[in-house]
Order: C-alpha cells, then sequence, then structure tokens
C-alpha cells in the first residue's frame, strides 16, 4: 500500500476459481478491467485507467479478513464468510450490494429417514430425547460454526455440540460422525444423494458474492476519489441492465400522459415530455416494456423501438451515498 496518511484504495478479489471468473467479468462490464501482474507472492494488480486502486487477489476467506482489519478498503465475498467470519458485521463493514452470482444457501439438513422431523421445534424435540435416553448431544457437523450457534440460539435449541467439519460435511452423517449437518448448497442435490433432507424453516443464510466496504480502512482523499469512480461505474452498468430504451414517434406527450407512464410502468422521460421530430425516449424495467408499448401505440405512436443500455449515468449515486454515510 501506497503512502500511510493516504493511501490508495485496496480492493480485494477473488484470487482463482469460478468466484474469480466473475468478479473479473462483472468489474470489465462496468469499464473496470483488472490487469495483474503475476509472480509477486500476493499477487498484486491494478484496474485499468484508474491510478489510484491497487488489486489485491486473495481467497474468499482471506478476502473478509483484509475488511475486517481495515487492510482492504473494498472487497468481493461471499455473505456467507462475512457473517461467519466477522462477529461484528454491522460495526466493522457495509455490504454495499449483491452483484448476482456465487448464490448459494446455509442450512440445516436432516436425514431423510426421520420423517417425523421437518421444522427446528422438532429437531429440537430430537435433542432432548438424545439427552434424557441415551445421555448425550446432537452432533451437528459444520464449517459455519458462529453462524449455527446464533441460529440454533434464535430457535431455543441447546441440546447439542458441533463437530467442525474439515472435509465434505454432507457425509459426516452416513460416516457415524454427526447426526445432523449446517451446509452450504446451491440446488440441494449433493444433500439429497447422501439421503439428507432441509428442514422447512432450515434455511439460516441465503448468500451470494458482495460487493463490501470497509469502514476501519483509512479513507483519505485518495481512497474516496477511487470509490466514487468505481461505484459510478458500477450503478451505472446495474441501471443500464435493468432498464431499457424505447422511442416511438409520436406527435405530442404531456406531462399528464408521462405521469400516467411512471404510474403504470415506472417509466420515465430522461430528455423531457418535448418531443423534437416527433420523437420521445422513455426508460423503463425491461419487464414492463410490451405494456408500455401497448399504451404508447394505442396513444398514437408509430415505429416504435427498444434497446439495451450499456450505462445510464445518474447524478445521484445509491451506492456511493451508501458507503459515504458510514465512513
Amino acid at each position: 500500500m501506497s503512502g500511510t496518511s493516504n493511501p490508495a484504495l485496496v480492493l480485494a478479489v477473488p484470487s482463482k476459481g469460478r468466484l474469480q471468473e466473475n468478479a473479473s467479468a462483472f468489474f470489465a462490464r462496468a469499464g473496470l478491467g483488472f490487469a495483474q501482474q503475476r509472480g509477486e507472492r500476493n499477487y498484486r494488480g491494478t484496474i485499468q485507467g484508474l491510478a489510484d486502486v491497487e488489486v489485491a487477489f486473495l481467497s474468499a476467506s482471506e478476502i473478509v479478513a483484509q475488511l475486517a482489519s481495515g487492510a482492504a478498503h473494498m472487497g468481493i465475498t461471499g455473505e456467507d464468510l462475512v457473517r461467519e467470519q466477522v462477529a461484528d458485521v454491522d460495526g466493522t463493514m457495509e455490504l454495499l450490494t449483491p452483484l448476482g452470482f456465487g448464490q448459494a444457501s446455509v442450512v440445516v439438513a436432516v436425514p431423510q429417514a426421520w420423517i417425523d422431523v421437518a421444522t427446528m421445534d422438532d429437531l429440537d424435540d430430537i435433542a432432548e430425547d438424545l439427552r434424557v435416553r441415551q445421555g448425550r448431544k446432537l452432533r451437528v457437523a459444520t464449517k459455519y460454526i458462529n453462524i449455527t450457534r446464533r441460529f440454533f440460539a434464535a430457535h431455543g435449541v441447546t441440546d447439542y455440540r458441533i463437530v467442525e467439519s474439515l472435509g465434505a460435511t454432507e457425509g459426516a452423517p452416513a460416516a457415524g460422525t454427526a447426526e445432523i449437518v449446517v451446509d452450504i448448497t446451491t440446488t440441494g442435490s449433493t444433500l439429497a444423494a447422501n439421503a439428507l433432507k432441509v428442514l422447512d424453516d432450515g434455511v439460516m443464510l441465503t448468500s451470494e458474492a458482495n460487493l463490501v466496504a470497509s469502514l476501519k480502512a483509512p479513507w483519505g482523499a485518495r481512497a474516496r476519489k477511487a470509490a466514487r469512480a468505481i461505484l459510478m461505474r458500477i450503478a451505472a452498468e446495474e441501471e443500464g441492465r435493468k432498464l431499457r430504451e424505447v422511442r416511438a414517434c409520436i406527435a405530442t406527450v404531456d406531462q399528464a400522459f408521462a405521469d400516467t407512464l411512471q404510474a403504470r410502468h415506472e417509466a420515465r422521460l430522461p430528455f423531457g415530455v418535448q418531443a423534437p421530430g416527433g420523437i420521445v425516449t422513455i426508460h423503463c424495467p425491461h419487464k414492463a416494456v410490451f405494456d408500455l408499448v401497448d399504451d404508447l401505440t394505442a396513444a398514437g405512436a408509430t415505429d416504435v423501438t427498444v434497446r439495451s443500455l450499456d450505462y445510464v449515468f445518474r447524478q445521484d449515486n445509491p451506492l456511493l451515498e451508501k458507503l459515504l454515510r458510514r465512513i
């Protein structure tokens, strides 16, 4: 990290695997391509065109540690790791935005043979029965020790002990090392293949990759300037991805009609209600496109076109505002 009182922004991103590929693609879509300097011990890199950013390529777990300590300003990692590794998430970090990849759920799964066990209350009964009849506690195999303790406490389940999993957690019941598991899953197919089922109220956390900011990092002028540039592009790409631009030839559009389109389709006319040359431009969510076109044609519009948008830059930036409120 260059400098001491006014360091560059350190952005920690996954160093390998699918998360790394998805993170690189996400930033590239926002015009923020990574340039990795291979051969260095900690894999440092840069963002093309942004001089005040240093990219640190780390494991997902290391990213959380760097954010928690303030060694990194921003990072990409799973919410499950954040919630597991950091005791005071709200006091040390700000989850700025989910990134649309790395989706998975941390769940409580029990043997399918336990046909009368469908909820956490049922599990509490099983745990109590094991203690009374066999004099031992229900064994829970998991890598998510802290999340498990908080979730079980919230449901009043106390007669259990955690068996820390170092390998394939879902195999613990079959191996006889635990009765149930707390594990992360995307489809549930691996759990089912091991004769396990998820409790009806056993989804502890729905996680995905997030852009996370550290509240302990040194947010000097250089880091804030870089964060503004990064978040401006990310917000513009996100806005462009969820909108469509509709253009139509129409004789007149008054404010009342514009207000109707806003109310019915969450539409906005970024260039106003005037239609120079008879052309009006409208932005709307992609799901509302066809209903909006119906209303335009009913109002006399012709030659309606629809296109995707790469970026939509707005004066306000909710991601930046969210960060600045905390630092």
